[in-house]
């Protein structure tokens, strides 16, 4: 990345703090107009928040396999990775800054807000390639415009620190002004950031043995505070609603790409093998179905597409339609439903693997079946009671109670068993939520088991596979060639290469 041009980016930065709030911000004549935290908080939390709309809300979608795309192949269907980003690192600046302006009252809150936006911000980029520059990446003042990659384990180890560090401090703090999610409440905050360190240890699985990490004792020890989600109500989450500029980010109204998306196999034949009534809050029925003669409450009058299938066929079930497309809720219905980026359900998919491993003494069905529970409530809780919305098939207790009892879904077998069948049903409940979440499962675990046709896949080193990163950015092998190359030469015997496999996985 070019440090010359972060640095530059700041005073922009400091500007878009003050004017990112989703919802619309009141101001009057006495009002301070200066940069302050209260601002600076509302520009960073929404700025991990909002996510973009339009066909570029789905573009996680098509790695993981959801989703083809009617219109020809798009992004990731095929496997084709690029370069990621490190544009982001411009806003850890602004989250430092944050704390340093904050009163001596306020101090405790905006200093834990800070550490988990950096940790949040941190993880996603080094999950991501691998090792990242980290440490001296602020030191642009002082003239180091060429920072060094920190090793991944390092990384981590930070990450960890950082977060019981902010967990402490909002333990320690007031309520604080300047958030649009949970209105400034310390104790939302302290659980988010507990769900997350769960998210950031599970994802240590591989590194269960290191006794660097500790990490079968370090998840003990972050389940043992007793600071967890209770419910959907601590979703971190954005939610949408009917005025202008607060639609959900795949309605119509901003959005000509509508109608092109196409359900995958993956993801119809898992909720048609359950008999699922959440596959009528996901998807429209077939076309080609109706037409047929069977009606919207038909479980046979939805079929999902092979997303590896090549693009000349995946078109032609599109042209004929053969497919299922979006659920009209996220098209039509304007609040559509919250975007979650941290939930009580996938908190408790968490649980239940990790209680699979033995990294705690629960019974790993306990959480397997609150985290079911906790996806069907909220579609119900954020979907209108019409049949539009349902197709006939709507979700009730009892509905929820039977699904539970199902024995296609009850937790059996062996642990590969168990995981596969928890893992998928992580993947139902992660459904155009949690961005990269599903992906990073399936990298970790190999479910859910995610198609593969070397006829159709772009990862051309490795047909038989789906690739395991990312590329660095070329900017920074245009203005840190040095620190980058060793940080390849460190990792993947010098090579910048999508099936290099990152320390996390190996």
């Amino acid at each position: 990345m070019n440090l010359n041009k972060i640095i530059i980016g700041f005073a922009a930065l400091i500007l878009f703090a003050a004017c990112s709030k989703f919802d619309e911000l009141n101001t009057n004549s006495d009002s301070a107009t200066k940069v302050n935290s209260k601002l600076l908080a509302t520009g960073a939390i929404m700025g991990i928040m909002k996510p973009s709309s339009g066909a570029g809300f789905v573009d996680s979608q098509f790695l993981p396999k959801y989703l083809a795309w009617g219109e020809g192949s798009r992004g990731n269907q095929y496997n084709n990775f690029g370069r990621a980003s490190f544009d982001s690192f411009t806003t850890l600046r602004n989250y430092r800054l944050m704390a340093e302006l904050a009163e001596e009252r306020d101090r405790n809150a905006y200093e834990a807000l800070a550490l988990f936006l950096e940790s949040y911000l941190i993880y996603n980029q080094t999950i991501a390639v691998g090792d990242i520059p980290y440490s001296e990446i602020l030191k642009g003042k002082e003239n180091l415009l060429t920072p060094k990659y920190d090793a991944q384990k390092d990384i981590f180890k930070s990450l960890l620190t950082n977060l019981d560090r902010s967990v402490e401090l909002f333990g320690n703090a007031s309520d604080f002004e300047g958030d649009p999610i949970f209105g400034g409440n310390v104790n939302k905050w302290r659980k988010v950031v507990n769900a997350f360190e769960l998210r950031v240890l599970i994802n240590l699985s591989k590194k269960e043995s290191d006794p660097d990490l500790n990490v079968k004792q370090k998840f003990a020890q972050v389940y043992q505070r007793g600071l967890l989600m209770e419910g959907n109500g601590d979703n971190l989450q954005l939610v949408f609603s009917s005025k202008s500029g607060q639609l959900y980010p795949f309605n119509i109204a901003y959005n000509k790409h509508f109608d092109y998306p196409m359900l995958s196999n993956t993801l119809m034949d898992i909720l048609q093998e359950n008999n699922d009534y959440r596959m009528f809050y996901f998807a429209s029925p077939s076309k080609a179905k109706l037409a047929e003669g069977k009606v919207e409450s038909d479980f046979d009058a939805y079929v999902g597409v092979e997303v590896s299938d090549p693009i000349e066929d995946i078109r032609a079930k599109y042209v004929s339609g053969e497919y299922c497309g979006f659920n009209k809720r996220f098209i039509y219905y304007e609040p559509g439903e919250p975007y979650i980026l941290i939930g009580y359900a996938e908190q408790n998919f968490i649980l239940a693997e990790a209680a699979l491993r033995g990294w705690i003494t629960e019974d790993a069905s306990l959480f397997y079946t609150k985290g079911i529970r906790a996806h069907f409530d909220f579609l119900r809780e954020w979907t209108p009671d019409d049949v539009t919305y349902h197709h006939g098939r709507k979700i009730t207790d009892e509905v929820i109670d039977d699904y539970l009892v199902n024995p296609s879904v009850q937790l059996s077998g062996e642990f590969e068993d168990k995981l596969e069948m928890l893992m998928e049903q992580k993947y139902v409940a992660s459904f155009l939520q949690l961005a990269w979440q599903s992906y990073y499962d399936y990298r970790r675990t190999g479910y859910p088991v995610l198609p593969i046709n070397p006829e159709t896949n772009l990862n051309f080193k490795e047909p038989s596979k789906i690739p395991v990163r990312w590329l660095y950015p070329q900017v920074e092998f245009d203005y840190n060639k040095e620190q980058v190359q060793k940080a390849l030469d460190s990792q993947y015997e010098g090579v910048d290469e999508v099936n290099k496999l990152m320390w996390i996985l190996k």
